[in-house]
C-alpha cells in the first residue's frame, strides 16, 4: 500500500501535465502540427504570432505553437516608425487545444501619446503611438558590431521587468521603458543605419 502511494506521487505531476500541438512556420506562414508533452504543471498550450512591419508593408509573419507558462501568453507591440513588431497570442488550457494559429493583429489606430523616434542623425523625431502602446523606449541593437541607438513606443508588456522579458528570444530585453510624452529624450545617433535592423523582431521562437 505504500509502495503505491509513493508511485502515486511520484507519477500524478507528469500525468497532469497538459499535452499541446508544437510546429514552428516556414517562409510560407504554414504550420505543421506535431504533439508534445509539456515539462510540467502550470503550462498551457500556446499558439504564438510576430507579425513585422516595414512602414506599411508586412514583411514577417511568423508562427508558433508550443507549451508555455501564463506570463508567455501576451499581446503588445513595439514601434520605431520605420519598423513595428506586434505580438498576438491565444492560449488554452485543455489537452491538444491550440489547434488555431494565434490571431493576426488588429488594425491599429493611434492613441494620442507621442515619443521620439531616430530619423536621419538624430533622435528628435515625432512618433505617434498606436494601439496599445502606452510607453515611450529606448533600445540599443548590434548591427554588424556598431552599437545603434534606437527610439520609439512600446506596450507596457514589452517593456524591461515585465512577464514578456521571459519569452525566450528576448522581447524586452533591454528596453528602457518611460511614461509620458516625449520621455524618452531626443539624443544624437547614428540612426541613418536604422533600414538596415528593420524589423527587429523576427527570431522569436518558443523553447
Amino acid at each position: 500500500m505504500l509502495l503505491l502511494l509513493i508511485f502515486g506521487i511520484v507519477l500524478l505531476p507528469k500525468a497532469s501535465t497538459l499535452k499541446c500541438y508544437e510546429c514552428s512556420s516556414d517562409a510560407s506562414g504554414s504550420c505543421k502540427d506535431t504533439e508534445k508533452q509539456c515539462p510540467s504543471n502550470g503550462y498551457q498550450c500556446a499558439a504564438l504570432r510576430v507579425t513585422s512591419y516595414a512602414g506599411a508593408s508586412k514583411v514577417s509573419d511568423i508562427n508558433v505553437k508550443s507549451c508555455a507558462v501564463a506570463e508567455q501568453c501576451v499581446e503588445g507591440s513595439l514601434n520605431f516608425g520605420v519598423s513595428r513588431t506586434v505580438i498576438t497570442s491565444k492560449c488554452c488550457t485543455s489537452d491538444l487545444c491550440n489547434t488555431q494559429l494565434a490571431p493576426a493583429p488588429a488594425k491599429s489606430t493611434p492613441n494620442g501619446k507621442k515619443c521620439f523616434r531616430c530619423d536621419g542623425q538624430t533622435c528628435s523625431g515625432t512618433l505617434n503611438c498606436e494601439g496599445s502602446e502606452d510607453r515611450c523606449m529606448t533600445t540599443t541593437v548590434d548591427v554588424a558590431g556598431e552599437k545603434i541607438t534606437m527610439k520609439g513606443c512600446a506596450s507596457k508588456v514589452m517593456c524591461v521587468g515585465s512577464e514578456t522579458a521571459q519569452l525566450p528570444g528576448g522581447i524586452g530585453v533591454g528596453l528602457s521603458c518611460c511614461q509620458g510624452d516625449f520621455c524618452n529624450s531626443a539624443i544624437s545617433t547614428r540612426a541613418g543605419l536604422l533600414l538596415r535592423v528593420a524589423p527587429l523582431v523576427t527570431w522569436v521562437m518558443f523553447s
